[in-house]
């Protein structure tokens, strides 16, 4: 049986998200295989995968941050918001110059509150949106918080424009080419999405389905805690607290989540400061 760990995959265009679990879990021999953020069959890119009790870290994985390249398409509205929908209006960009698209992708930066894109995987009434929307249904979801850490605009030539982002998990990039062009009066949709990172994993260590079935491995979980959490070793006592799940007399050396870890090196669990104590978020041992 494979060890439990993360995979990190870069996935091709015209694949869901399932379809790169399924394959994962063909590869691994194991039913337990779970991803962390769903990217649109479009996209390309980063999704992190948890194989056997690594599946637990997915959660908390998903509260990191994201980055990715795209293509924006002024000129046209979709019903989707991405290439992959039908058009629903047009408007020529020619009046556009590029300074006041720039202005207008600077709105986007910072806390703002953003409507999802319709087709999105988000839950209404126990359905998802995208789903109800394939079934005829009109879907309407309410604004949220998000964070557009950095936008970085590489490109504007009319009607396409190419940024990169850097954002809060949750945020819709499609979201944002809609929103663009519904600022500049002409409508916007996305035509080309890249994943190029998810909290600390990036391009450089995600591998294509195909290099995964020449030698498949995984990167193992006490290796991907230490990647993506402040660590706190621990000395045997406490070690032995954490492994039935008890909280600890411990101030942790940060703000949120804590991967622990016994003094031989073995990843116990992740923990959170409460009060003057720390207490286990998640125990895998």
């Amino acid at each position: 049986m494979v060890d439990p760990g993360l995979v990190v995959v870069d996935k091709a265009p015209g694949m869901t998200s399932h379809d790169v679990v399924s394959r994962v879990r063909r590869l691994a021999g194991t039913r337990k295989v779970g991803h962390a953020g769903t990217l649109d069959p479009m996209a390309t890119g980063v999704l992190v995968l948890g194989v056997e009790r690594a599946t637990r870290l997915l959660g908390h994985l998903m509260l990191t941050e994201k980055a990715y390249d795209a293509t924006i398409r002024l000129g046209a509205s979709t019903t989707t918001d991405d290439a992959e929908g039908e058009v629903v209006s047009t408007a020529s960009t020619d009046g556009l110059g590029e300074d006041v698209v720039r202005r207008a992708l600077a709105r986007f930066v910072g806390d703002i509150e953003q409507v999802p894109t319709a087709v999105s995987a988000i839950k209404v009434d126990g359905q998802r949106a995208y789903a109800r929307v394939r079934a005829g249904e009109q879907v309407e979801l309410s604004a949220r918080p998000v964070t557009v850490h950095e936008l970085v605009v590489h490109e504007v030539a009319l009607p396409d424009v190419r940024i990169s982002v850097r954002c809060s998990s949750g945020t819709y990039i499609r979201a944002i080419a809609r929103d663009l062009g519904a600022d500049l009066g002409v409508g916007g949709h996305l035509t080309a999405l890249r994943r190029t990172a998810v909290g600390s994993f990036d391009l450089s260590v995600a591998r294509t389905l195909e290099h995964l079935a020449d030698g498949f491995a995984v990167l193992p979980i006490g290796d991907a805690a230490r990647a993506t959490f402040p660590v706190v070793d621990l000395d045997d006592a406490q070690a032995a607290h954490v492994r039935f799940g008890r909280p600890l007399e411990l101030v942790l050396p940060g703000d949120g989540t804590h991967a622990v870890f016994a003094p031989g090196g073995e990843f116990l669990a992740l923990y959170e400061q409460r009060g003057e104590r720390a207490k286990p978020v998640a125990v895998f041992v």
